[in-house]
């Protein structure tokens, strides 16, 4: 068997040559997660979180983003990660069915504040490996999803982009994957049931991959072949995997380039009918004169985001229920972050209408397919309404706008922030990551998204 977990680990150590499109799109989705771990700030039970990870030892001086205070690394990576995740608003890449900043993004983040002066060439090519290894080893996966793999595939690339940053040898970097293998988590069962450890496993997966690094670092010694060992990642947490081509991949396209935007603060499975509603609207659908709405998805769709708007749900089964989101799309034209209240949730009138709208399969196979998508509405008097749609909004075939990408980033920094910092914050940090490969010293990138104004 070829030895996989040796051309991972080389790979991300070694890689020198980066594409402009990667550069590119590794600032754009860097500025795009740290908009949504700011916003994460203000999410649903960051207080609690906060609380339990203080209990785990005070000082440290890595940022906590939008908060302006500090931690120490490992619990920075955890409550950062969190954050990320906590809004389902952070970017994803589809065929591999990985959300691959979040947990890339924190552990790498705390790792620059924590090892002191590093470049921004080296923190975006640290983070376009990290995506690399974190996708290669979602989109080798031929069967369908059964761990939560933007924490299990995540938690690989975090460590490798970590051990790039440090400087390991190759056999260091192999026994942080087998400290990894011995942390790896994340299950679907959060997802089902609409429960907000779903950003706990990113959070989890963004400390383990720093403890992974440390633990190596310190002579630990990790099982060699984490990846194709008879019980290492692939036998382990999926079915169905071609090995060799994931590792004969590695480098031929930056994966970074393929990665989506969330338009939405959503689950990604939402995102195709959002906008199919709204093209509804544009035919005369409204909430009033609306008997049935029917979405028809590829089967993960249905899978993810099929379930029922009830009494009492919590804003995290709301984000993954695409009858609620249907429901406010139609009464307010879009999405937004501040749709997830209490008042909104409870709502009779929304729940009444999202009553009258479902999710069904089509026609397609392929258990990782976000589209092709359509919806048809019945109205009261009969008549029908059709939408369809080939690409998801945001994905590389339907990207937003420079216009759109800042405004989104504006947004999740003024929910995240008070007043009197978002403007100054936002501002500073679109023009830090414009030009980041001029700077020699980043930290102050994540200062400043900590809310440090500088």
């Amino acid at each position: 068997m070829t030895d996989i977990s040796r051309v991972f680990a080389t790979y991300a150590l070694t890689q020198s040559v980066f594409s402009d499109s990667a550069y590119d799109a590794a600032k754009t989705f860097l500025l795009d997660s740290l908009g949504v771990g700011i916003a994460g700030s203000n999410a649903p039970f960051q207080d609690s979180v906060h609380a339990v990870v203080r209990q785990w030892g005070e000082g440290g001086d890595v940022h906590l983003w939008g908060c302006g205070q500090t931690a120490p690394q490992a619990s920075a990576a955890y409550l950062n990660g969190f954050q990320i995740h906590s809004m389902e608003y952070d970017c994803v890449h589809e065929p591999a069915v990985v959300h691959p900043m979040a947990t890339i993004l924190a552990a790498i983040g705390s790792e620059v504040e924590a090892r002191g002066k590093t470049s921004g060439f080296e923190v975006l090519e640290a983070l376009i490996v990290a995506v690399d290894v974190a996708v290669e080893l979602g989109v080798a996966v031929k069967s369908p999803l059964k761990f939560f793999r933007p924490a299990t595939a995540g938690l690989f690339g975090a460590t490798l982009g970590i051990a790039r940053l440090r400087g390991f040898d190759e056999a260091t970097a192999l026994s942080a994957m087998g400290c990894a293998l011995a942390q790896c988590a994340g299950v679907m069962q959060a997802h089902v049931e609409g429960k907000p450890t779903l950003p706990v496993q990113i959070a989890g997966a963004a400390r383990a991959a720093v403890v992974a690094c440390d633990l190596a670092q310190a002579g630990l010694h990790g099982p060699e072949q984490s990846l194709e060992g008879p019980f290492g990642y692939f036998a382990m947490f999926e079915d169905e995997v071609d090995m060799k081509a994931a590792a004969a991949h590695l480098g031929k396209t930056h994966r970074i380039t393929e990665v989506s935007w969330k338009p939405f603060p959503t689950g990604r499975a939402a995102q195709g009918g959002i906008p199919l509603v709204q093209r509804l609207m544009e035919q005369g659908v409204t909430a009033e004169n609306l008997e049935y709405l029917e979405l028809q998805a590829p089967p993960i769709i249905p899978r993810l985001v099929a379930r029922p708007a009830t009494t009492g749900m919590s804003p995290n089964y709301a984000r993954l229920c695409f009858p609620y989101l249907a429901a406010i799309t139609l009464t307010r034209g879009t999405v937004g972050l501040e749709d997830f209240t209490q008042d909104s949730l409870d709502d009779p009138d929304l729940l009444t209408l999202a009553g009258k709208i479902s999710v069904v399969t089509n026609h397609v196979e392929d258990p990782a397919e976000f589209v092709p998508q359509s919806a048809k509405a019945v109205l009261s008097d009969g008549t029908e309404r059709l939408a369809m749609i080939a690409n998801l909004f945001g994905s590389p075939t339907d990207p937003l706008s420079r216009e759109q990408h800042l405004e989104k980033f504006r947004t999740c920094v003024a929910f995240g922030l008070s007043k009197d910092k978002a403007g100054t914050v936002a501002d500073g940090l679109i023009a830090r990551v414009d030009h980041l490969e001029r700077f020699d010293d980043v930290r102050d990138l994540f200062r400043l998204a900590g809310g440090i104004i500088l």
